[in-house]
């Protein structure tokens, strides 16, 4: 699984997909490709590209810091480097095996670098709009290198469907994990983090109608 710079596992993926409605996946990236996905999230930071995240959508989007405190760099058709575009091929893969096991439907991806600085968190959410054809799946992939626990960051994960009271799971955002669910209906947030964290967080959506 996700070695040799590789990235894999859909099988296994799939397998929990069905059964539960989310899947963690240790090593479905490589080491050496999650590093040097790290060092341009790094880089582009250093420029000076990435700005805070906002709430809401449109002329409704504001920062709002008692939700969320991340800082973020959109993916950009065209301007992806030969490690991102490794990375977007594998979830074109990872697109086509939803779509040929589930009938999603799924058409594209729109994705983006997210950095947690020291403290920051993302409170509980749900990921796609209400009454979209946007964000039916969330795909994550961590970047961050030598985590250990008490690190914090955990993704909190509930996993019961439209539940955010009952059984959940810490899921700690190691190096080439990925982690992907239905985003409609699994509440998630991030905890707050002791160390700067890094990821590449993404959805597939539906074509328009």
């Amino acid at each position: 699984m996700g070695q040799s710079g590789a990235y894999g596992g859909m099988q296994e993926l799939m397998e929990a997909m069905e059964q539960r409605g989310w899947a963690q996946m240790a090593g479905w990236a490589s080491a050496v490709d999650s590093l040097g996905l790290r060092q341009e999230c790094e880089a582009a930071c250093d420029r000076g590209d990435f700005r805070r995240a906002g709430v809401g959508k449109g002329v409704g989007l504001e920062v709002r810091d008692e939700i969320r405190q991340d800082h973020v760099l959109w993916l950009e058709a065209g301007d992806d480097s030969e490690q991102q575009g490794k990375f977007l091929a594998s979830l074109e893969l990872l697109r086509l095996a939803l779509n040929r096991h589930f009938f999603l439907g799924l058409f594209g991806f729109d994705g983006h670098f997210a950095i947690y600085p020291v403290g920051a968190f993302y409170k509980a959410h749900l990921d796609r709009p209400t009454g979209t054809s946007d964000r039916l799946v969330t795909a994550i992939l961590y970047l961050n290198e030598d985590w250990q626990p008490g690190d914090g960051g955990e993704l909190k994960l509930w996993t019961t469907a439209g539940d955010r009271d009952g059984a959940f799971v810490l899921i700690e955002p190691r190096l080439g994990t990925l982690v992907c669910f239905l985003a409609e209906n699994h509440w998630h947030e991030v905890m707050p983090t002791k160390k700067v964290r890094r990821s590449i967080t993404g959805w597939f959506s539906q074509a328009a109608r």
